[in-house]
């Protein structure tokens, strides 16, 4: 599919076009239950025709709140094709949060499996939604999946590629959630993209997909891209390393995605055990930046390479990766996938984007077919992250003379100790090179004398017993004086958001 094709295509057309050609290939799996195209396609249909005739209608959005299962690509395409717009729902979120989320999007509907009715519902409620359940019975509210047994499948609802398709609230570290607004085009276009940059995939592929599909990575990179080629969607509820290391094995997948910590999660389990998959041909990791340390144990463990990427909920998905076609880079986010154009900008000039050249450091920023239309009721807020028609992503980054981005740190995580900068990824990078160290993310906190101070945050490696002033003093040997940490803190977990991606604002709290 060519890029001026793609911008003309929706996604509900994505699995119509592989249900079409691979009726009997297994679309999506879990260790309980399974759909083929043929069946994905119907159920979608199905469901398409009860939300219409429950008074849903194009353009409407609708509530999604289901975990990694097979009816969860049913429901997504399934409001898809009655023309609505899906609002996905992290499974984690309490009553008061999902309301919030509903209400602020719109939503007139919100569609929760039974394990997660009871602060579904509650939500819906508080936002004036109405609400159908799926997986098992519950009082007072009609299951999607009985009435969509009798109903009668019919035609897509016909969109157009600058109709909005999806709603993704952003993790609101900055404030309040916002809504992402992804148009059909920004999904079939970063899909494809991604496809051709990267994935080649083929309908003998199995993916294991760890990552939530109510996050970007999870819904784009996993489930959308497999759709497009025909492969096989393997899902995992909850990601445990020692099931996933197992599936990576019995499964014989060929692609993985994950975030830095599923990487860390894997080699440990690895540590456990001989088992070691022979048939993966290609491991992606986005969402966080990947420590050059784990990409080398990986590859050393596993056998193979990982090509580490790097997007937004706001840009889609990708909108970078390593692509093996143009030379990969450890330690980098690699070139942009083809649509995109990537920059990198004056970080304190906000009222237009100033560029700047190979190897300055400053604001990654981004233009292209993947970029979000704007946040959802926020002009204001839209108005300041897209400036001169480039996206301003919040991270700060530098490109080398060869074209690679290499992602420093998230803006509002720098440290600035004394008046000198710290970025704390390159701090954590050479904390993890310490035989006693598994994880580490590295904050900032008030100081009296210094205005900040630098503190690690470590778990410790599996068996091993971690001395916090031992480790002060090794780092003070490989980092700068104003860089190496002055206080180690030693954790059994570090708190994990739901797309597994370190929660610093949590760990600095915790510290003040």
């Amino acid at each position: 599919m060519t890029a001026s094709t793609a911008r003309r295509v929706t996604v509900p057309d994505l699995l119509s076009a592989t249900a079409a050609g691979l009726p009997d290939r297994v679309a999506v799996r879990t260790s309980d239950e399974s759909l083929t195209y043929g069946e994905l396609w119907d159920a979608a249909r199905r469901y398409a025709a009860v939300l219409t005739e429950r008074g849903v209608r194009p353009g409407d959005r609708v509530g999604v709140l289901v975990p990694n299962v097979p009816q969860f690509p049913a429901v997504y395409y399934g409001v898809l094709c009655a023309g609505a717009v899906v609002v996905p729902v992290q499974a984690m979120l309490r009553a008061e949060e999902i309301g919030y989320l509903l209400a602020d999007s719109g939503a007139r509907l919100l569609i929760a499996a039974a394990p997660l009715l009871a602060q579904g519902a509650a939500g819906a409620r508080s936002a004036g939604a109405d609400v159908l359940t799926l997986l098992a019975d519950a009082d007072g509210v009609d299951r999607l999946d009985l009435l969509a047994a009798t109903a009668v499948p019919g035609d897509p609802v016909a969109r157009r590629g600058e109709d909005l398709a999806v709603v993704i609230y952003t993790s609101g570290t900055t404030g309040e959630p916002k809504g992402a607004m992804l148009t059909h085009a920004n999904v079939v276009s970063n899909v494809v993209a991604t496809d051709d940059a990267l994935l080649h995939g083929a309908p003998d592929d199995v993916v294991l997909c760890c990552l939530p599909l109510f996050h970007a990575f999870g819904q784009q990179a996993s489930m959308n891209t497999t759709v497009l080629t025909g492969g096989t969607l393997v899902l995992m509820p909850r990601f445990d390393a020692d099931e996933a290391l197992r599936l990576l094995v019995a499964e014989r997948v060929t692609v993985f995605a994950g975030v830095p910590t599923m990487y860390v999660g894997l080699l440990a389990a690895a540590a456990r055990t001989d088992l070691r998959p022979s048939s993966l041909r290609l491991a992606i990791s986005g969402g966080a930046a990947l420590p050059l340390a784990v990409l080398e144990r990986f590859r050393d463990v596993f056998g193979a390479d990982v090509c580490e990427g790097y997007g937004l909920s706001e840009t889609t998905c990708v909108a970078t990766v390593n692509q093996p076609a143009r030379g990969t880079r450890p330690g980098t986010v690699g070139h942009p996938i083809p649509g995109v154009d990537v920059a990198v900008a004056e970080p304190d000039v906000e009222d237009r984007v100033v560029l700047l050249g190979p190897e300055q450091l400053g604001e990654v920023v981004i233009r292209g077919s993947n970029v979000m239309a704007g946040y959802l009721g926020r002009p204001e807020a839209t108005a300041a992250a897209v400036v001169d028609g480039w996206f301003r992503s919040g991270d700060l980054g530098v490109l080398d003379a060869d074209g690679f981005l290499r992602i420093v740190d998230r803006k509002k995580d720098l440290v600035i100790r004394g008046g000198f900068n710290v970025y704390p990824r390159e701090v954590e990078e050479v904390l993890l090179h310490h035989d006693g160290v598994q994880q580490v993310a590295v904050v900032g906190v008030p100081d009296d004398l210094y205005g900040e101070e630098v503190v690690a945050v470590v778990v410790p490696a599996p068996g091993g017993a971690l001395d916090p002033a031992a480790l002060v003093a090794w780092s003070r040997e490989r980092l700068g004086a104003h860089k190496y940490p002055r206080q180690v803190r030693v954790v059994d977990a570090l708190p994990l958001g739901p797309s597994g991606k370190v929660l610093k604002r949590e760990l600095r709290d915790a510290l003040r």
